[in-house]
C-alpha cells in the first residue's frame, strides 16, 4: 500500500510539472503573440503618375502601373481604408450583372474602399492599364492585383494623391513639379469625405456581388 501511494504521488508531482510546465509554456507563447510587431501598411496612388506604391513600415515593397478615372468620371482624392476583400467577385452596377469570369470589369480581385463604389481591382480592359481611362476606381493588371491582393488587409490605408508632392515624388521618383498659375493644367480629381464604412472580413466573400464605378 506504501510502495502504491508513493507511486501515485510521484505521478500526481510528475502532473503537477507538467501542468505548471504548461502553463509556463502557455504564458510564453501568449507573450510572444501580444510582443509581435504590428506592420503599419499604406498603400498610395499618385493619380498624375498612374501607379501605386505598397509601402510597409515606411519602406516601399512594390510599384504598380494602375489605370485611373477619366476626366468624365475622376477618382476621388484623399485617405481611405481598404473595407472588403473579394476573390472572384460578381459584378453588379446600374441593374447590370456580370459573374465571375474573363468578361468581369473588376477582374479577379476587389478591394473596396471606405467610400462607396471605389476599389482597387483588375480589369477585362488590360490595355487601359497607365492611363485615365476608369469610372473613377484604381485599375490593376490581372498578375498585379492577385500579387498585392495576397499581401494587403482589411484596414489599410489607402492615399489617393491628386498632384505631385513630396511623398509621390520620393516614392515615384522625379522632382516635385511647382503649380504655376497658367503654366500647367492641373490634375481634375473628385475630393469626397467618406461616410463611416463597415469592415468586412474576407472569410464567405468569395464571388460575392460588388458594386463598382469600375
Amino acid at each position: 500500500m506504501g510502495d502504491a501511494m508513493n507511486g501515485m504521488g510521484r505521478w500526481a508531482m510528475a502532473a503537477s510539472m507538467a501542468a505548471v510546465l504548461g502553463v509556463q509554456a502557455m504564458g510564453q507563447q501568449a507573450a510572444e503573440v501580444q510582443t509581435a510587431p504590428i506592420v503599419k501598411r499604406v498603400i498610395v496612388v499618385s493619380l498624375e503618375d498612374k501607379k501605386l506604391a505598397l509601402v510597409e513600415d515606411g519602406q516601399v515593397k512594390k510599384v504598380y502601373a494602375v489605370a485611373i478615372g477619366k476626366p468624365s468620371t475622376p477618382s476621388p482624392t484623399g485617405t481611405f481604408m481598404i473595407a472588403r476583400r473579394v476573390k472572384n467577385p460578381t459584378y453588379s452596377h446600374n441593374g447590370k450583372t456580370v459573374l465571375p469570369g474573363p468578361g468581369n470589369p473588376v477582374g479577379t480581385r476587389w478591394m473596396g474602399l471606405s467610400i462607396k463604389g471605389y476599389g482597387i481591382h483588375g480589369t477585362n480592359e488590360p490595355k487601359s492599364i497607365g492611363k485615365a481611362a476608369s469610372h473613377g476606381c484604381i485599375r490593376m493588371a490581372k498578375k498585379d492585383v492577385e500579387e498585392m491582393y495576397a499581401m494587403v488587409s482589411v484596414g489599410d490605408t489607402v492615399e489617393l494623391v491628386g498632384q505631385h508632392d513630396e511623398e509621390t515624388a520620393e516614392l515615384f521618383g522625379g522632382d516635385q513639379k511647382p503649380v504655376v498659375a497658367g503654366a500647367q493644367e492641373p490634375v481634375v480629381t473628385a475630393s469626397v469625405t467618406s461616410a463611416p464604412t463597415t469592415l468586412t472580413t474576407e472569410a464567405a466573400t468569395e464571388g460575392v456581388a460588388v458594386t463598382a464605378n469600375r
